[in-house]
């Protein structure tokens, strides 16, 4: 590992976090820490966090605000690539790390630090996401998890937080573990580990139950440009407002919630529940736009891309170059992706009620059934010959 002297600690203001504070400096020599606390519009009180880690021994406590970040430079190019890990799941937990890991090592720059450190342990996909954006962010500095090594229990954790000066919690106010950002919430541990079990329906706090929703449909236009969300019901909005009003609207008809068993990075699949009210609808409302502004090969082709795109994103490969070689094509692609979506929202079920685009495919007199139609019904008989031609020379092959 190497001895390090100043560390820039990932900072959430939990027990793990705060214990690795004392524990760095007792345990492994580390002379100064100084904590990174991310505000990605997870909602908590960040000030009591800053100060909690003056308390347990950090040298300076950061608070940095990410919010515009997050959304501009990593949501967004998730929705252009409607990026959902095993077709479900659009990563709202997965897109803050490599912006994390990013305000981590410019941190480390900042104040001359010689290692970054984080609270994660050895069993989740965070590890991963966080070593390797970090390594290929700086390829030099160390990276240290004493979570990963400790082999404490979380009673052992406490034991030894209190022993300098860190409050036990005064008591466990949720058996689940809960991970929050401006993308959603996701929620595991406790009864959920049991993947036969139904979620009970305090664990959600961004979508209504649907006995709680309205019991009149409510109709939302969203408006793209290039793939991107711009326009909400016809107004310009804010890429941050943007978020926090659609989570509003589309978690008040109880869309947005996935229950799944996942596979992790790691090789065990874990039950993951997850809010995503906002991000749900937008990939859903841009894959709809592509169905009218791209062409059949290319919207077929990026269906493949957006598999592997979402692996990348999953297993913390975010700054790969395979990642960078797919941004350019998926940003290709986004050329003409301009245009607006009417979604209806009603009793916890989104669906795309129509589409509009300057840039449309759509041709109604091609389409059309009735006398408007112009399709030259008679150019069908030589291209279905021509696009047979291989099966039936194959088939008479094996009649031979």
């Amino acid at each position: 590992m190497g001895r390090a002297t100043k560390v820039v600690l990932a900072y959430s203001g939990g027990v793990d976090t705060s214990v690795c504070i004392p524990y760095l400096k007792n345990e492994w020599g580390v002379e100064e820490v100084i904590t990174l606390a991310a505000d990605l519009g997870q909602g908590d009180e960040l000030e009591p966090i800053r100060k909690k880690a003056l308390a347990s021994g950090a040298s300076e406590s950061l608070v940095i605000d990410g919010t515009e970040s997050f959304v501009k430079d990593c949501a967004f190019p998730a929705i252009q690539a409607n990026a959902l890990y095993e077709n479900r799941y659009p990563l709202s937990t997965a897109l803050a790390r490599p912006l994390i890991a990013k305000m981590l090592v410019d941190a480390a720059e900042k104040y001359g630090a010689d290692a970054i450190a984080h609270g994660c342990t050895g069993k989740g996909n965070d590890q991963v996401r966080f070593d390797v954006s970090i390594g290929a962010l700086n390829p030099n500095i160390k990276i240290l998890a004493p979570a990963r090594e400790w082999k404490m229990s979380r009673e052992e954790t406490i034991a030894y937080g209190e022993k300098f000066g860190i409050p036990s919690p005064v008591k466990k106010s949720s058996p689940y573990s809960l991970d929050r950002n401006l993308l959603g919430m996701a929620i595991e541990a406790g009864i959920l580990e049991d993947p036969w079990e139904e979620p009970p329906e305090d664990i959600y706090l961004m979508t209504k139950a649907i006995a709680d929703t309205p019991n009149e449909p409510e109709y939302i236009e969203i408006g793209f440009e290039k793939g991107i969300p711009v326009t909400l019901n016809s107004k310009a909005v804010s890429p941050v407002a943007l978020i926090q009003q659609l989570n509003q609207i589309v978690g008040n008809h109880g869309v947005g919630r996935i229950d799944m068993v996942e596979n992790r990075l790691i090789g065990i699949k874990s039950r993951e529940i997850y809010e995503t009210p906002a991000l749900s609808v937008l990939i859903q409302a841009h894959r709809d736009l592509e169905s009218l502004t791209l062409t059949a090969d290319v919207t077929h082709y990026k269906r493949g891309i957006e598999e592997t795109y979402s692996q990348i994103i999953y297993n913390g490969q975010w700054y790969s170059p395979l990642k960078a070689a797919l941004d350019a094509f998926v940003l290709n692609t986004q050329e003409r992706v301009t245009g607006v979506v009417r979604v209806k929202l009603f009793k916890g079920n989104a669906t795309v009620v129509g589409r509009k685009s300057e840039n449309s495919l759509y041709s109604f007199d091609l389409a059309t059934y009735g006398s408007d139609d112009n399709f030259d019904h008679k150019a069908a008989e030589g291209f279905i010959y021509v696009w047979g031609l291989p099966t039936r020379v194959w088939s008479q092959k094996g009649r031979s």
